[in-house]
């Protein structure tokens, strides 16, 4: 109990400091620095748990309130987009594999999972599933997640002139008490019905799916408050801070350091991809960076939202990656176990 109200104090501290130094998304980035820091330092945290899970339901909830029949009826325009999502993958797997594996000398199953931009932690369970190492797998794609999240807003920033300190939607005293009573229940059965039935990410894309059908029914008929927005970002900041918990030395200048260098080489190809998709009229540029970025799932919506970006362009595009890596991962991960 200590830990976890030493961990939201730190997470506040930092979500108070970016605030006041007017750097971008103080929500997200304050506390998920202030809590890696901490965690470097040698403190104890502890996340937010359960309750740190249900609040990321918030996420999917948004994404679902944005599909209606109006955007569904855009879906064509996306897909010549989406025919590139399995070449990107392609391209990281090429190319980061072996990078992982003769650069930093990682095992063939570690480096492999490693490699995948798929979620943390189903990679975290296929690769030790496979034989790989669960501590290596965790700092190396928590490092991703930190590199790619804190760099995209500066980035953003200076490309477009995005002010992304802005509330993330309307605040709550303009939103009626029952449509926020059933973006709650939206949220919570559509975590837990679909994370029994064994969906992978269930707490964003169970809310989404049940969301998203109540959207285009006109039942649910806007998003989640800027207030509960900033709330999901607080604890998504904190889950990735605390990844770094009890680490040590060696794992520092091995592990992290991989992470470091190999997120900087997924950034370059993932901008060639943002490169091509908007040089090819394909989607705006915005949109389209956001879509190949592989940083978590939760943050990249995040961003999107902020940034108000298109939510459906940018998250289909990264539940496809999330798919194909999920269903073909671990089918190559097999083999390199038996090597």
């Amino acid at each position: 109990m200590m830990d976890r109200a030493l961990t939201f104090l730190i997470a506040a501290v930092g979500s108070l400091g970016f605030y006041v130094l007017g750097l971008p998304l103080p929500f997200l980035l304050g506390p998920m620095f202030a809590c890696l820091i901490a965690a470097l330092s040698g403190a104890s945290l502890q996340g937010a748990g359960q309750f740190g899970i249900f609040m990321r339901t918030f996420l999917g909830v948004a994404v679902g309130a944005s599909i209606t029949p109006e955007l569904l009826g855009r879906m064509p325009e996306i897909a010549g987009s989406l025919l590139i999502v399995p070449l990107f993958i392609a391209t990281v797997a090429v190319i980061g594999f072996p990078f992982l594996r003769y650069v930093f000398k990682l095992d063939p199953v570690t480096a492999w999972y490693s490699a995948m931009p798929g979620g943390l932690q189903d990679m975290l369970i296929f690769g030790e599933e496979a034989g790989g190492d669960p501590r290596a797998l965790s700092l190396i794609h928590a490092t991703r997640i930190v590199v790619l999240v804190s760099c995209a807003p500066f980035a953003m920033q200076l490309v477009w002139n995005l002010d992304l300190n802005v509330a993330p939607g309307q605040p709550m005293t303009d939103i009626a008490p029952t449509q926020i009573a059933l973006m709650i229940i939206a949220g919570l059965v559509g975590w837990k019905f679909f994370e029994r039935i064994g969906l992978f990410g269930a707490s964003i894309l169970g809310p989404m799916i049940l969301t998203s059908v109540l959207s285009l029914t006109g039942v649910i008929q806007t998003r989640p408050p800027a207030e509960i927005i900033q709330a999901a970002q607080f604890f998504i900041g904190i889950a990735v801070g605390v990844k770094y918990v009890r680490i040590t030395r060696k794992e520092v200048r091995e592990s992290v350091f991989a992470g470091l260098a190999y997120s900087v080489l997924l950034g370059t190809i993932s901008l060639l991809f943002f490169a091509l998709v908007a040089g090819l009229g394909l989607a705006p540029s915005l949109d389209a960076l956001l879509a190949f970025l592989p940083g978590g799932q939760a943050e990249m919506v995040v961003i999107a939202i902020i940034a108000g970006s298109d939510l459906a362009y940018v998250v289909t595009h990264h539940v496809l990656r999330i798919v194909l890596v999920v269903m073909f991962a671990p089918v190559i991960g097999r083999v390199l176990h038996k090597t």
